[in-house]
């Protein structure tokens, strides 16, 4: 009998991992667009996504930068930590591009002076709205500290991105990040979640600004599948036999591991602040989360 998920997601589902604390994240073929309002299976995709994640989220640890990830497990699957999700998503964006454009009368493409980051609640019965800082702090979806992490690591995170993207030719016009943290009954960790993929970023083609991302699926582009394949191919991942074993992976049988210790994490006490060690400590551990939905903004366990 298949084993049922704890949690699905619009494109990925959740099961118990091995060992407590751990998790396996499923990456689904299903695509959605303007808060699920449009559908689709794109075959492949999925495997794809994983794969792309797992390179990244294995090149931010090896940077400092904690994570989620743990191991592959299989094409589509991926061992990862359990952590508290954060409900923000925080929007890392280089050029003008997609809502922002639209909401400042910017030109599509136009740099911007500096890396802009900006935060959205996490609810998709809102639609996932704008919010401003105080907003976060007002609602106690996290704590002043949590949000300067947040903010350092995604600085670090697209300085490090923008450039590995640069070297393949692909130009890194915005991303979508979540977080979590990480409690052990005392302190908590800032640790980066979900994924990051075309699903997740919008990728353009240096030399054709030929779009390689999800806007590919939102504007009817077509050969989603296709130039995902090719993102991960600049980067010198693998995916043309993954996607040929895709059509019988849901059939692999998970393989299980022992669990691998968030290790020599900067832990800290809630609103606490401590001098930042340097990032190069962090040996690359990582988590991920159980998600609650909430009726109105509130923090997760507080629904």
């Amino acid at each position: 009998m298949a084993k049922e998920p704890i949690y699905e997601g619009k494109a990925k589902k959740l099961f118990e991992g091995p060992e407590p604390g751990t998790l396996i994240q499923h990456f689904k073929d299903d695509a959605t667009a303007f808060n699920n309002k449009k559908k689709a299976s794109i075959s492949g995709k999925g495997v794809i996504n994983n794969r792309i994640t797992e390179y990244i989220y294995s090149r931010l640890s090896e940077i400092g930068v904690p994570n989620h990830f743990i191991r592959g497990v299989n094409m589509r699957e991926q061992l990862v930590h359990a952590v508290e999700i954060i409900p923000l998503e925080i929007i890392v964006r280089n050029y003008a591009a997609g809502s922002f454009a639209e909401r400042f009368g910017a030109i599509e493409g136009e740099p911007l002076g500096m890396p802009l980051i900006e935060f959205c609640l996490k609810q998709d019965e809102l639609g996932d709205p704008f919010i401003a800082e105080d907003h976060i702090y007002a609602f106690d979806l996290a704590d002043p500290i949590e949000v300067e992490e947040i903010r350092h690591y995604a600085v670090r995170i697209n300085d490090f991105l923008s450039g590995m993207f640069l070297g393949a030719g692909i130009k890194l016009v915005d991303m979508k990040l979540e977080f979590g943290r990480v409690f052990d009954g005392e302190t908590f960790q800032v640790v980066l979640a979900d994924e990051i993929s075309p699903d997740t970023c919008r990728l353009w083609d240096i030399e054709t600004g030929e779009k390689m991302d999800k806007d590919r699926f939102r504007r009817d582009l077509g050969d989603v599948a296709e130039y995902y394949r090719e993102v991960a191919k600049r980067l010198g991942i693998n995916t043309e036999a993954a996607v040929l074993k895709v059509v019988d992976s849901d059939k692999n049988k998970r393989s299980t591991s022992k669990k691998l210790p968030l290790k020599n994490l900067r832990r800290r006490k809630p609103l606490q602040r401590k001098n930042r060690q340097d990032a190069n400590n962090h040996e690359g551990e990582s988590a991920y989360h159980t998600e609650k939905r909430c009726t109105r903004p509130t923090r997760p366990g507080h629904c």
